[in-house]
């Protein structure tokens, strides 16, 4: 039987998303072999390394990128550090799957146009790789809701650290840029299109100067709404709602769904306000890390095609500038395309 031809990584930074969900689930995918290891500093490569199992270690990312031996890249570096990092390693030689956002504003992620088009760039929203996301957009083409609407997200965790990058407002912390890209992801998959406009109302955090709280309403045209809320400093929540004329689909445990570990999305035709009737539709244990990675790998293995990619991140920051700009005028802003 022939081997299995892999994709061998190298990972960029021992931040803990990395050490404890990404890097984990890049493992268990059966083209991807992670090879190596990069830190700034050498010992804590080292020990990463030594914890996860892996062959090489580096104490600068420079020696990482300079690894002939490495195919691709996982870059999950504080937001500043994304295009700097993913146009370095791509100049080497490297596919890229960048920790989302992609960049801080559009400007700085339509840099990666000058990327090398021979090598793949991605941004990590692994949840369009998970079977819920894909099932729950089937139900919403299928007609059964209706006639789309709306799409309504909830996305909040708490965290005061004053040492977090989450809440270092000049490399790129706050609520919006951390976890409203989520929702923003989630309008543009389920709508399958861009919005024309948004308006936000934000509340910042006086010491750290970050966005703590947000509640944003996109126009996509058509009479369709995203309307969601994020908060950096509440208590833990997420939900994302499909909404239509007929009916409705909630996504359960939309964004962080557990890995490895079965889930479920509710299908309900409100018959009961309390959705006591509604269809429970049950998916088996997946992790939707590995299926990003197993998807990006294959496509970097020439063994298929990946349906994001740098157009794709630039999008994405459009709307969240236009989401920032609104917070500025206190009006509504228009998506900026382009």
């Amino acid at each position: 039987m022939a081997e299995t031809q892999k994709l061998r990584w190298g990972i960029l930074s021992t931040a803990n998303i990395g050490m404890a969900k990404v890097t984990p689930a890049i493992q268990k995918s059966a083209h991807s072999d992670v090879v190596a290891i990069a830190s700034r500093n050498g010992d804590a490569a080292r020990r990463a390394a030594d914890r996860l199992g892996i062959a090489r270690a580096y104490g600068s990312y420079e020696d990482l990128l300079a690894d002939p031996e490495i195919d691709a890249i996982y870059n999950p570096l504080p937001n500043h550090l994304h295009v700097e990092m993913t146009l370095a390693a791509n100049a080497a030689g490297k596919h890229v799957l960048c920790e989302k956002p992609i960049a801080i504003t559009a400007e700085d992620a339509k840099q990666l146009r000058g990327a090398r088009t021979d090598r793949l760039i991605m941004e990590a929203f692994m949840v369009r790789f998970h079977a819920q996301w894909h099932r729950a957009r089937e139900i919403a083409r299928s007609g059964e809701l209706g006639e789309v609407r709306a799409v309504r997200a909830v996305f909040s965790y708490h965290n005061v650290d004053p040492n977090n990058v989450r809440n270092k407002a000049d490399i790129g912390g706050g609520g919006m840029l951390d976890i409203g890209c989520y929702p923003v992801t989630a309008g543009r998959f389920f709508f399958e299109a861009e919005p024309l406009r948004v308006v936000s109302l934000m509340e910042r955090d006086p010491a750290f100067g970050t966005d703590r709280l947000a509640s944003v309403i996109a126009d996509f045209g058509g009479g369709r709404q995203l309307n969601f809320m994020v908060s950096t400093q509440m208590v833990p929540n997420q939900s994302v709602e499909i909404l239509g004329t007929k009916g409705r689909v909630e996504i359960i445990i939309p964004f962080n769904a557990p890995q490895g570990l079965a889930t479920a999305l509710l299908v309900d035709q409100g018959y009961a306000l309390d959705a006591s009737l509604a269809r429970r539709e049950i998916f088996p244990p997946s992790d939707q890390y590995t299926e990003m990675a197993e998807a990006f790998a294959l496509a970097a293995l020439g063994q298929g095609t990946l349906p994001y990619g740098v157009e794709d991140a630039i999008k994405s920051m459009q709307v969240l500038d236009a989401i920032f700009e609104s917070e500025r005028t206190g009006a509504w802003a228009a998506v900026k395309a382009g």
